[in-house]
């Protein structure tokens, strides 16, 4: 039974961090979202009530320093937790990330394969009653996330204004599961250069993207808080579909078919297909190992999440 608010001890909000950490881990990787891992956790639901309690009447407690009365208002220890590893994990761990997905691709996307898919049963299983309106929304997830996923990249400018909405728009990707908002980032041009942005501490382009990003997050977050309180059934259903159809992203093997060359002279492959090894290898051993682990491993966190603390 997970715990809230003041009743967490030192050690509790020491987890929320580490559970942090795992999310913008899971937010620098072009396919698999925070908002996943936020849902393996166990923590999802509470994530978006916290986000939803930052409004106007908030900010303006703040703005008038009434600091006391803001944080009485606002879940701060929770978000400050969590906040602070989402930051600590992106920032630490983008070039680590960076260089696998370049040079160890299958086996990164293996890993991250078998805990998507152990996520979807475990989400599955929150749904209380199985109808025809929850089957209906999980088909809906499944074919939207199938489709988004394979939308091919554009080209798009690196002016202010359109960081801005780059932001607003893949921050409300990246807090559903299943939908990745790196990949949102992919598909509007913007990914590598936020990435670069990150790595090489452009703060101008990142506060512009950050800024897009508190906009669209405090707008969708009262929508999902919305949905969880009236629709609850439907909309964990619709969330377990978005999971699967990003299984079409994160399968390990792909063949590129179309690819570009980036302002740095590197190819970038635009255009995939999924295809099975063609061989049994010692990568492919390495690989099916990962996607086993992470699939366990979501197992696994999934019933520590379920133990009464």
């Amino acid at each position: 039974m997970q715990k809230s608010g003041k009743n967490r001890s030192f050690l509790d909000h020491l987890i929320l961090t580490a559970k942090g950490f795992c999310m913008g881990a899971s937010d620098v990787v072009p396919g698999v979202s925070g908002g996943t891992i936020a849902f393996i956790f166990g923590i999802y639901e509470e994530l978006i009530d916290a986000i939803k309690s930052i409004d106007l009447a908030s900010i303006r407690l703040l703005g008038t320093l009434k600091i006391r009365a803001f944080l009485e208002q606002v879940p701060w220890r929770f978000l400050t937790a969590v906040g602070i590893g989402i930051v600590a994990a992106i920032f630490s761990l983008a070039k680590i990330l960076s260089w696998l997905l370049h040079h160890e691709p299958i086996l990164i996307w293996s890993f991250f394969f078998g805990l998507i898919l152990a996520s979807i049963v475990t989400v599955s299983g929150r749904v209380k009653h199985w109808t025809t309106s929850t089957w209906a929304g999980f088909s809906a997830g499944t074919l939207g996330a199938y489709l988004v996923v394979g939308l091919v990249p554009v080209s798009t400018p690196e002016a202010p204004w359109f960081l801005f909405i780059c932001g607003a728009i893949a921050i409300c990707a990246m807090i559903l599961p299943g939908i990745s908002g790196s990949f949102i980032l992919v598909l509007l041009g913007k990914y590598q250069f936020i990435l670069e942005a990150v790595n090489h501490r452009d703060f101008f382009t990142l506060s512009v993207v950050a800024s897009g990003a508190c906009l669209g997050i405090a707008a969708f977050s009262r929508m999902l808080s919305w949905l969880f309180k009236n629709y609850h059934d439907p909309t964990v259903a619709v969330l377990a579909g978005l999971m699967l159809g990003s299984l079409r992203k994160v399968w390990p093997w792909k063949q590129t078919l179309q690819s570009i060359t980036d302002r740095h002279g590197q190819i970038v492959p635009i255009v995939q297909e999924n295809i099975l090894p063609s061989q049994w290898t010692a990568e492919v051993a390495t690989a099916l190992s990962l996607a086993a682990t992470g699939f366990l491993v979501v197992f696994f966190l999934d019933r520590l999440g379920k133990q009464p603390r």
